[in-house]
């Protein structure tokens, strides 16, 4: 790849982050307005929980593909673990996350739109960036991805590799900017807490 796609690729990539984070801040805006019935309790107590272990597959996963990844991706197809079963396992850990994040407001529905809206927002990305990795390896990833669906997992497509390296350095910043995930549980505590006490106004209730 050319030093002026990687830039393009990297560039993009930034601005992803960026969108994102935008989008999440007007979901955070509408959901302090937003709350669960009150007589669903058990059921909201129990979205809590699952949402966290969610969270705790999103970290675990993501920590998984960095192993294989490891700032690679623009320099040769990476095809073992992870990503021999899908082209885009970060992205898909980061729905799950999503998921478990929109689950702290103890709302399946908000739970499914949160973990939804992410795998879609991140199938448009990875098709732009596809446009990128199919100039810089041309056949070999038209192949990879005719094998590879880009964001269901194939399971009976799994391999390994006897080796990998590792890049620590990498490692250490995908746990860490995965646990953003988990700002979620005691965000959604307080908004929960100043909705019970009146401080919020509940606008609409989802199961």
């Amino acid at each position: 790849m050319s030093t002026a796609s990687t830039k393009s690729l990297s560039g993009y990539q930034h601005a992803r982050r960026a969108v994102l984070f935008l989008l999440l801040l007007v979901a955070f805006g509408a959901l302090l307005f937003i709350g669960t019935y009150p007589e669903e309790r058990e059921f909201h107590e129990f979205m809590e929980a699952l949402g966290v272990s969610l969270i705790g597959v999103a970290i675990i996963g993501r920590l998984w593909c960095t192993l294989y990844i490891g700032g690679r991706k623009s320099s040769e197809i990476v095809s073992d673990g992870p990503y021999s079963i899908v082209r885009n396992p970060l992205y898909v850990f980061s729905a799950i996350g999503a998921a478990g994040a929109g689950g702290q407001t103890g709302s399946a529905v908000v739970a499914l739109t949160f973990g939804i809206v992410t795998a879609l927002a991140f199938t448009i990305v990875s098709r732009r960036e596809e446009t990128f990795l199919r100039e810089r390896f041309g056949a070999a990833f038209g192949a990879y991805c005719a094998r590879v669906p880009r964001m269901l997992p194939k399971f009976s497509l799994y391999r390994d590799s006897a080796t990998i390296v590792v890049t620590p350095k990498r490692l250490y910043t995908t746990f860490f900017d995965s646990l953003v995930f988990f700002t979620a549980v005691p965000v959604f505590e307080l908004v929960e807490r100043l909705q019970l006490h009146g401080i919020l106004p509940v606008l609409l209730r989802l199961p």
